[in-house]
């Protein structure tokens, strides 16, 4: 359930937050004819930063090459969605291996932290897009009803817009 108050007063802790909970969000690629895919954030709550293990191997990491790209990362929750536009670089940042490895991290790469097919991805944020609300099934009801019998468009939840820097 997303916090409305959150969502109008401090929107950008809020989607970091969001982003540090899900277990997936989509992630683009520079090539627009490639599928955006499924990848597990890691986000670096001291810059903002969203950090991704991939593989070397993989056609975003050989789409990216050295200078990588503009892309889109989408959030898809059942109360709350945003989607930022940022910057995605290979950073293969030994700190960043280290702080954000773990035993689901493990299990894609069987030669540990030194697999030669590991990198890292790092998405640095402009903006972002958000849309949420509050959850509340009664709430929905009545502003569904209301809007049917005065003809107009439901308030169901807050939407922002914000500048990741």
């Amino acid at each position: 359930m997303a916090n409305l108050d959150k969502l109008k007063n401090d929107p950008k802790k809020q989607l970091l937050e969001h982003i540090s909970d899900v277990r997936c969000v989509m992630l683009g690629s520079p090539d627009h004819e490639q599928h955006m895919q499924p990848m597990s954030p890691q986000v670096d709550k001291e810059t903002g930063k969203v950090w991704f293990f991939a593989q070397e191997s993989s056609d975003l990491v050989k789409t990216l090459g050295a200078s990588g790209g503009n892309v889109h990362m989408c959030v898809v929750e059942k109360d709350y969605q945003a989607c930022l536009r940022g910057d995605l670089v290979v950073n293969k940042d030994p700190a960043m291996i280290e702080k954000f490895w773990s035993k689901v991290v493990a299990a894609w790469f069987k030669g540990g932290k030194s697999d030669p097919d590991l990198t890292m991805l790092c998405f640095d944020p402009h903006d972002a897009s958000i849309w949420a609300s509050d959850g509340n099934p009664i709430a929905f009801a009545y502003e569904i009803a209301k809007a049917n019998l005065k003809d107009n468009t439901p308030d169901v939840g807050g939407r922002a817009s914000v500048n990741m820097h």
